[in-house]
This record gives structure tokens, C-alpha cells and sequence, in this order.
């Protein structure tokens, strides 16, 4: 067995976590000599009681570290120590990185430069639209969103980022990535994973979510950021507890307000007067944060503004039907000669790069 192997078969055994290996490591040396320790070396380590020991004494016969890799191969994913280079920065500077970080998809260099969006699970019209304009803006300025695949906030977050032309995102899921949840978002896993970010998680494949595994989400989409974006939440939720982890670790939280008389305003509301950063569009944060070089920028120094890509097609007729006036669909119909569904995907597209915004009803009017 190798180091990276024992590694892995550690973050697969129950009730060890990421603190008590490195406490470990510190007095063992490596990752094998862990596990081949005896139950007195063990418990003489800090936090190792009889139980966590004989855990480890018995590791063989609690996990099956083959059929781990196996099925990790066939299924195309890969996992990533904190020795491979893949292995984001900015997790290692956190109290307690994930041991290992099984992702579908790729992590980039230029993931590095991250951003988290998140926010409430059941959300409204303004909620979603502000999550989608936000992630399109930051992801078509060079940045990475992370967010947590969750319904709701983060959903909307990863839709944005995608949108954007070479947008990136990392969904970081809280249960392994042969327990995609919610399981509706599977197609949106798979668009992120092909080319456009990963997901990863820091659970065994088969791992189910459940009240443990989601707060161990939220630290890595903290740690991971560089700044978290609050857009929609209550009072108490997962989206205040990403923030106030990501405000223990000195990050900078923005939160985006809302309606004082909605329950999924209460929590971003809160954060501002607690000291967060109003925001109102993703040039607030571009502004803020002006050391971040642009993806794809000619001169990398320079501060990152917001560049919208150019109106080719469909995008160029509905946009220049509603040069004037607002138009209802039926409108926009007769004007651009369009099929329905087109009209619908690319108005939709529109609102996210907040060029279009929807009025009263089916009437549509330049933003």
C-alpha cells in the first residue's frame, strides 16, 4: 500500500475526520504507518479514544479500499490528496482540509481565483434572477463560482456561471459522487463536469447526504472562496452558516438585499447590518476585489470589469426588437420571426447577462 492509498482508505473509515488524521500524521510520520499502528501507539494520541483506535485496527474489514478505486476508474473520476498539484491552495491554509477531494470534472489552475454564491433553497423570481446575473457577470470577468448543487440559490448560481462564455464552477456536494443530490440535479452535475468545472465532494462514492455531511459542505465552499455572496436567505439556514464560517476565516462577505417584509430576505439583511457588503450587481464586487486577473485578459494587470459577450442571432433579433418599447411574446414573436421555445431560452439568456428584464406578465423590455 502506498501513501496515497492509505490516505484514501482513512477518509473512508467512519468517525476519524480530517483533524484526528493530521494529529495522527504528526505523531505516526505517514498515512500506513497509521494503520498498522498498534491500540496503545493510537490512543496515545490526542482525541484517539478505544473506539476511534479499534476503528483503525480493524480498517480492513470495515471499508473495501479495491473496489473504492475501481469503481472511482470506471466511473471516470479521479481523486485528489493535498500532495497533487490539483489540490486548491486555499483548503490547505483551512483548520481542517478534506483529507482527499473525489471530483468529476477538472480543477484548474485558474480556480483559484473563486467566489462562493449561495443562498436560500426555496427562492423567488427576484432571488433566482439575482443569483443567475451575479454568476454570469463574476464567472465572465475570470472568476470561479462555487456553490453547493443545492435547489434553489446555488442551482441558479451554477446555471449563471455556465451561461458565461468559458465560465467555470465547482459544485461541492455534501454526499459522495455516486449519491448525487438533490438527484434532479444530476443533468446539471454532468453539464458542470463536461469541461466547465467539476464537483466534488470529500465522501466516499456512495456516501448518502444527511444533517452531518452538509455543515462539512458548507466549510469547503468557505475555505475554497475568496469572498461568499449571500443572495437569498432566512434568518437561520446552511447559506448564513457558509457566510459566518467564511467570516471566521477572514473572508469578506457580500450579501445582496432584499424585501424587508420576506422571510428569504431576513438573513441577507441581517448579515448587512452585522457588517456585510450591500451589493447590488456583480461590478460592486469586481470593484471590491481589484487584484484578480481576467481569465482571458491581454493585460493581466489591469482591474477586472464585467465584459459582455457579443449578440450574435437570436440574441441580436429579440434584442433589437425591444429597442423602443417593451414587447408581450406575442410581440416579440411577430418581430423576430422566431420559434416560441427559441424566444423563450434566449430571453431567458438575455435576463442573465441582465441585458432584458421581464415586466408585468409575458412583457419584456430592455434592462
Amino acid at each position: 500500500m502506498n501513501t496515497r492509498e492509505a490516505i484514501i482508505a482513512l477518509n473512508m473509515l467512519p468517525k476519524i475526520g480530517p483533524v484526528r488524521v493530521r494529529r495522527m500524521l504528526d505523531q505516526f510520520g505517514s498515512a500506513e504507518k497509521i494503520l498498522t499502528a498498534d491500540t496503545n501507539s493510537l490512543m496515545r494520541v490526542d482525541g484517539i479514544g478505544s473506539e476511534t483506535a479499534e476503528i483503525i485496527r480493524d480498517w480492513e474489514n470495515r471499508i473495501d479500499l479495491s473496489q473504492e478505486l475501481a469503481e472511482v476508474e470506471r466511473r471516470g473520476l479521479s481523486i485528489v490528496t493535498q500532495e497533487d498539484a490539483e489540490y486548491p491552495e486555499a483548503l490547505k491554509l483551512s483548520y481542517d482540509p478534506p483529507l482527499v477531494l473525489y471530483v468529476w470534472g477538472s480543477i484548474l489552475e485558474i480556480d483559484r481565483h473563486a467566489l462562493a454564491i449561495v443562498g436560500s433553497r426555496k427562492t423567488s423570481h427576484y432571488g433566482t434572477q439575482t443569483a443567475r446575473q451575479f454568476a454570469f457577470q463574476l464567472a465572465s470577468s475570470g472568476m470561479t463560482i462555487v456553490s453547493g448543487l443545492a435547489r434553489g440559490i446555488d442551482s441558479h448560481a451554477h446555471e449563471g456561471a455556465i451561461a458565461a462564455k468559458n465560465g467555470r464552477t465547482i459544485a461541492v456536494i455534501g454526499s459522495g459522487l455516486g449519491q448525487i443530490y438533490p438527484p434532479e440535479n444530476m443533468a446539471l452535475a454532468e453539464r458542470i463536469a463536461d469541461g466547465r468545472g467539476a464537483v466534488v465532494s470529500e465522501f466516499p462514492l456512495n456516501t448518502s447526504p444527511s444533517k452531518k455531511t452538509f455543515p462539512m459542505r458548507n466549510r469547503i465552499v468557505a475555505a475554497w472562496s475568496q469572498a461568499v455572496v449571500v443572495v437569498e436567505c432566512p434568518e437561520w439556514s446552511g447559506a448564513r452558516i457558509t457566510a459566518n464560517l467564511a467570516g471566521e476565516m477572514g473572508k469578506t462577505i457580500y450579501a445582496v438585499p432584499g424585501q424587508i417584509d420576506r422571510p428569504t430576505s431576513a438573513g441577507c439583511n441581517a448579515l448587512i447590518r452585522e457588517g456585510a457588503t450591500l451589493v447590488t450587481g456583480g461590478h460592486d464586487i469586481l470593484d471590491d476585489i481589484s487584484t484578480l486577473p481576467l481569465r482571458e485578459a491581454s493585460h493581466p494587470q489591469e482591474t477586472p470589469t464585467v465584459s459582455l459577450p457579443s449578440l450574435t442571432g437570436a440574441e441580436q433579433k429579440i434584442f433589437a426588437a425591444l429597442e423602443n418599447e417593451s414587447l408581450l411574446m406575442d410581440d416579440i414573436l411577430t418581430a423576430t420571426g422566431l420559434p416560441l421555445p427559441e424566444i423563450n431560452a434566449t430571453l431567458l439568456k438575455l435576463e442573465i447577462m441582465g441585458l432584458v428584464k421581464q415586466m408585468g406578465g409575458s412583457r419584456f423590455a430592455r434592462k
